[in-house]
C-alpha cells in the first residue's frame, strides 16, 4: 500500500497541493499534518475524498506507525510578521519538523520541500540562479526563517549525500491567491484586505523593493510536475517562480485604480525588507520545459479580490 504525507497541507499553498494529490489514484492514504498555527481548517473543507485524514499536530511532534513513501513538508510559517514574531517556534517547525518527518519516511522513498528565495537574502546579483549563495543575515530580523530553510536545505542534501535519500526542493518565490489567511501580513493580500475594508494601503518604505508575484495555480502547476507528475530525478534546488519583477508600489497602484477612493500610505521601512528578488529560470526550463507564470498578476489580483470579497463576506 502506498501511504503519502502532506505536512502543512491545511496552509495556502498546502492546500492547493493536497487538491492535486488528491487526484492522483496510485495511493491509498494522505495524512495531512497541520498544527493550524498559520495554516486554516476552511482550507479543505471542501475535500470529501475518504483517503484523506487529517491530523492537528506539530511537524515535530507527529507520530505514526506509518512509514510514508511521499513526503511533502510544507510545514512553515511564510510571512514575516508571522515569523518574526515567533523565531524559536518558526526554528522548531522548519528544522525539527524535518528531523522528525526524516524518520517516517519509507526506505526508498521521497522527501519533497518547498524551500524560498529568502535563501538569497538581500541580493547582489538579478536574477538569482541557484547557484548564488546569497546575500545573507544570520543575526537579522528575518534569520529564523532565511536560516532555517538554508539548514534544511543542507539537512536534506547532506542525507542525499551520506544515505542516498531521494529528496526534492524548490525555492518559492512571492506566491499569491486564493486561501490566503485574510491577516497573512503579506503584501498583495494585505493591500487586497485593506481596500476591501475601505482602509487605507499601507506601504512599508517607499514601495520600490521589487518582487517577482506568481499565482498560485501556476506555482502549484510546478510542484505537482517537480513533485510527481513529470518523473524527473532533478533533486533541486529549482527556483520556482515568476521572472517578471514588479515593484510593491506598482501592485498597490493597480489595486488602488480598481479601488480609487482608498489612499496609499506610507509606513517606516520594515528592518531588512530585500530590495530586489527575481527568480533565474534557466534551470526551470531545462527540468519542467514549457512551464511558465501564465496568469499575469493583473488577472490574479482581480481573482484573490473576488476569493477574499466572498470569504470576508462582502459579495
Amino acid at each position: 500500500m502506498t501511504h503519502l504525507l502532506l505536512a502543512g497541507g491545511s496552509g495556502f499553498i498546502g492546500s492547493h497541493l493536497a487538491d492535486r494529490l488528491l487526484r492522483r489514484t496510485d495511493f491509498e492514504t494522505l495524512t495531512v499534518v497541520d498544527n493550524l498555527w498559520t495554516g486554516r481548517a476552511e482550507n479543505l473543507r471542501h475535500v470529501t475524498d475518504p483517503r484523506l485524514r487529517f491530523v492537528q499536530a506539530d511537524a515535530e511532534q507527529f507520530r505514526s506507525d506509518i512509514r510514508f513513501d511521499e513526503i511533502y513538508n510544507l510545514a512553515s510559517p511564510a510571512s514575516p510578521p508571522w515569523y518574526m514574531a515567533e523565531p524559536r517556534r518558526t526554528i522548531s517547525a522548519n528544522v525539527a519538523g524535518s528531523l522528525n518527518l526524516l524518520t517516517l519516511l519509507k526506505e526508498g522513498g521521497q522527501f519533497a520541500y518547498t524551500s524560498t528565495s529568502e535563501v538569497y537574502g538581500d541580493p547582489l546579483v538579478s536574477p538569482q540562479p541557484e547557484s548564488y549563495r546569497g546575500s545573507v543575515d544570520c543575526t537579522g530580523p528575518r534569520s529564523s526563517y532565511d536560516e532555517s530553510k538554508r539548514c534544511v536545505e543542507s539537512l536534506l542534501f547532506e542525507a542525499r549525500r551520506t544515505a542516498g535519500v531521494r529528496v526534492k526542493v524548490v525555492r518559492l518565490f512571492n506566491v499569491f491567491g486564493p486561501r490566503t489567511r485574510p491577516d497573512d501580513g503579506r503584501a498583495v493580500s494585505n493591500f487586497i484586505t485593506q481596500v476591501l475594508r475601505g482602509m487605507p494601503i499601507t506601504i512599508f518604505g517607499d514601495g520600490l523593493q521589487s518582487r517577482s508575484w506568481g499565482y498560485v495555480d501556476d506555482i502549484v502547476d510546478a510542484l505537482e510536475r517537480f513533485f510527481w507528475l513529470d518523473g524527473t530525478d532533478f533533486p533541486g534546488p529549482l527556483n520556482v517562480g515568476n521572472d517578471r519583477e514588479i515593484p510593491v508600489i506598482e501592485v498597490a497602484r493597480f489595486i488602488q485604480r480598481l479601488f480609487p477612493q482608498v489612499p496609499i500610505v506610507h509606513l517606516p521601512p520594515t528592518p531588512q525588507d530585500p530590495t530586489n528578488r527575481r527568480p533565474d529560470l534557466t534551470i526551470m526550463n531545462q527540468v519542467l520545459p514549457g512551464w511558465e507564470c501564465k496568469v499575469s498578476y493583473e488577472d490574479g489580483v482581480r481573482r484573490t479580490i473576488d476569493w477574499f470579497r466572498a470569504e470576508l463576506g462582502l459579495a
